[in-house]
């Protein structure tokens, strides 16, 4: 294969020499020239990248769990897989640990709650009883009142009172401490309730993200892991916030061509131009498509890098299954410009002088300056399209250079 190429290398430099021999000749004061002829000029560019399926099915961190998770185990990267297979299991001993705690927090409400009702009870019994002895004691005291001055003496008189009115207060402050007492508890009931309804939470919380720790295919295919920004996949260990992309599985009906042009090389880079893919594993392997999508700001393909690249994504005319994988390290030809009947010039025979572009046209025997106007250029070429016409002799020195080395 390789002497084939190099054959096929020197051939083309061959041609290309007797080609440029029979443009140029030497003229009487020995300035070499180039005649003028429409050609056809194309510009090709060069990249390279990876096929990737036009359609795919992601597969995402579950956000039901609502926290980040942590790989326990994941499929390989490429790995085939069936519907209803597990692709990625999540680390469950913080969803346990949080599950346990709830439960013993609701165990530990449970009991306050039953302590403060009974404490209640009790307390309101209590209570009731003292309030119901005040009233008694209320009572006998009005029922035998010493208030007759003639049988009973002035301390018995005063005695009396004393008792009526401190049975009165005793039934008052029983039952204003059993409402208090009642509201006290209501309060702690509504404190334990809200520690009840916390670990309702954790314990709900706890067994969705249980539920959702494993991640299912949802159809056969391939599994590609995706990569983040420094190039790596996901792994046993790293830690995946909910909705963040892990994988994919790709449809290989139809794939895709994303490729990445230099920036020095993107001028002319346009939609809908034609591109020739081979895949790297199968050189024979050629496959047409178009460009159909083109970043509008190049950007370094590795961090740290600051070599800056276009993205390019070449749709394929067709796709073969057989040997054709999501991930499979291509090389795009991309047709750039395709002219017919183009002016194209060495680029020895165009100057810059002043700041205007010219060429040295031989008229009767003298070389004259004449301004022209480029388009666009190869490594070797440049397209003027405007300046020339068919059958113009220019030079590939410049003549006023050489008259001054002359003098």
């Amino acid at each position: 294969m390789k002497r084939t190429t190099a054959i096929a290398v020197a051939a083309a430099t061959l041609l290309l020499a007797i080609v440029v021999m029979a443009a140029t000749h030497r003229s009487g004061d020995d300035t070499p020239t180039f005649k003028v002829t429409p050609i056809q000029f194309t510009r090709r560019v060069t990249s390279d990248g990876t096929l990737k399926a036009v359609n795919a099915t992601p597969v995402t961190t579950p956000s039901e769990a609502g926290r980040a998770l942590k790989i326990a185990w994941i499929a390989e990267d490429g790995a085939v897989v069936k519907k209803g297979d597990v692709i990625v299991r999540f680390d469950p001993t913080e969803f346990e640990n949080e599950l346990l705690t709830g439960t013993e927090d609701r165990s530990t409400a449970a009991n306050k709650l039953t302590k403060t009702s009974s404490d209640a009870r009790t307390t309101r019994t209590n209570l009731k009883r003292d309030a119901g002895q005040a009233q008694s004691e209320l009572e006998k005291a009005k029922r035998f009142k010493f208030d007759d001055a003639e049988i009973f003496s002035r301390y018995q008189r005063i005695e009396s009172e004393v008792d009526a009115d401190l049975a009165g207060d005793k039934k008052t402050y029983a039952e204003e401490v059993l409402g208090v007492r009642d509201s006290l508890a209501r309060t702690d009931q509504d404190l334990i309730g809200i520690e009840d309804r916390k670990a309702g939470l954790r314990i709900r919380n706890a067994e969705q993200g249980l539920k959702a720790l494993e991640i299912l295919a949802p159809y056969d295919g391939i599994l590609v892991l995706q990569r983040d920004w420094r190039g790596e996949i996901p792994r046993v260990g790293s830690t995946q916030w909910p909705g963040s992309p892990i994988a994919e599985i790709p449809d290989l009906k139809a794939m895709k061509a994303e490729v990445f042009v230099l920036e020095a090389d993107a001028a002319g880079l346009a939609m809908d131009q034609k591109a020739t893919v081979t895949l790297e594993s199968q050189p024979g392997l050629k496959f047409k498509g178009k460009v159909t999508q083109l970043d509008k700001l190049a950007r370094p393909r590795m961090r740290g890098v600051p070599v800056q690249y276009f993205g390019v994504t070449v749709t394929l005319e067709k796709t073969d299954p057989t040997v054709m994988k999501p991930g499979t390290r291509v090389r795009a030809v991309l047709e750039v410009e395709n002219l017919s009947r183009a002016f194209a010039i060495p680029r020895q025979a165009l100057f810059e002088k002043e700041g205007k572009k010219l060429v040295y046209r031989k008229r009767d025997g003298k070389f004259e300056p004449v301004d022209v106007t480029i388009s666009t250029s190869s490594a070797g070429r440049v397209v003027v399209t405007k300046g020339l016409v068919q059958g113009d002799e220019l030079a590939l020195e410049d003549p006023t250079a050489e008259k001054k080395d002359a003098s």
